[in-house]
């Protein structure tokens, strides 16, 4: 395995103005890559994607029109894709909100329609150059259910089901396709969850954090964002070249029992 396997690929990640996404586009940065990002906060996405010496494209990945923006603009500058990072995801909601009509399509939209999309548009690209991969930020909530998320986890599940599918489409187009399964990842997104949760519950956050969102876990931490994306980074290596197709647990142990 080269040292610089990224230096010069093209990886598009979306939802890359904080947490997961950020992580993720930094370490390929670090590792050569040119970055293309993508968010729906254009301040915040603009000046990472400046700091990374990247491409930045605003969008709502819930939008059709902007998913396809999103790959044109990624060929336009660069001609090609090499990794594709289904990152993006949703702000905290109300769970009772999960159950109207219009949070629903949304979520599934975001979280399930817009992989689909994006894959779509870059895989004749990573097909012509017989070398892709593709890299869907899941949950362990892929595998798992939970009460009161019944969006969230049915886009969750549905993006495994994508996941699988395409990686035997991939297969023999040197195409490999991954989804990555964290637990809660200490991300901007999970801090407001904490805070909600305390109010709603009338519990401090480190109850929360203990009482609730570890209770399954077996490893009582908050996974980081830099182990999600040190996974990411190893799934386009030499050695990963034969995964594919399967739920990669960052679960803290959360599905051993």
């Amino acid at each position: 395995m080269s040292d610089n396997l990224m230096q010069d690929k093209v990886v598009v990640v979306t939802g890359a103005a904080s947490g997961i996404g950020l992580a993720v586009a930094e370490r390929f940065a670090a590792e050569g890559a040119k970055i293309v990002i993508s968010d729906i906060q254009a301040e915040a996405g603009s000046a990472v994607a400046q700091r990374l010496n990247g491409l930045f494209v605003e969008g709502d990945l819930s939008r059709r029109t902007d998913c396809k923006a999103l790959i044109y603009h990624a060929i336009e500058e660069f001609d090609t894709i090499h990794v594709l990072v289904n990152n993006a995801g949703f702000q905290h909601i109300n769970p009772i909100d999960e159950f109207h009509e219009d949070i629903w399509d949304k979520m599934i939209a975001l979280m399930l329609t817009a992989p689909f999309l994006l894959t779509r548009y870059a895989w004749p690209f990573m097909k012509k150059q017989k070398w892709g991969r593709v890299i869907n930020i899941a949950s362990v909530h892929a595998v798992r259910a939970s009460p009161f998320k019944s969006a969230y986890i049915s886009a969750k599940h549905g993006l495994l089901g994508l996941t699988r599918t395409t990686a035997l489409e991939g297969g023999p187009h040197g195409i490999t396709v991954h989804a990555i399964c964290p637990a809660y990842v200490r991300t901007p997104l999970v801090e407001k969850q904490i805070a909600a949760q305390a109010r709603t519950r009338g519990i401090s956050e480190e109850q929360v954090v203990e009482e609730v969102m570890l209770k399954p876990a077996a490893i009582k931490r908050l996974v980081e964002p830099a182990e999600v994306a040190g996974l990411a980074a190893f799934l386009c290596r030499d050695e990963a070249s034969a995964m594919s197709g399967s739920p990669l647990m960052i679960d803290l142990g959360w599905t051993a029992g």
